[in-house]
């Protein structure tokens, strides 16, 4: 499955806008995660992937909305989960299976 595929079924699933940015994250890096999602469209009901491959770094920040059903153990849980995947190498294969988990856990 593509990333473009897994992100516009999580949005159809939790009625959330999921977001990927891969690319270098400035220090301190949670506070450059927060200012990327905090330039989306819709922050409340957002959800974004920041992944720092060269820097091994991936952030998961979550608007208000979100945070109301997806908890921040449930993203620290998908955040080890795609922590091994990236660690083998497989960035696409990590961001779909990161995807789709915090879907699932937004949705229940």
């Amino acid at each position: 499955m593509r990333i473009s595929d897994a992100l516009a079924a999580a949005d159809k699933q939790t009625g959330f806008v999921f977001s990927v940015y891969v690319g270098e994250l400035e220090t301190p890096t949670q506070a450059h995660a927060q200012k990327l999602h905090a330039q989306l469209s819709s922050p409340a009901a957002s959800i974004l992937l920041a992944i720092a491959p060269n820097q091994r770094l991936l952030e998961i920040v979550t608007g208000e909305k979100v945070r109301q059903q997806l908890s921040d153990r449930s993203c620290g849980l998908v955040a080890v989960s795609m922590a091994s995947s990236l660690a083998g190498g497989d960035l696409t294969g990590s961001i779909v299976v990161g995807v789709h988990m915090l879907a699932d856990r937004a949705r229940s």
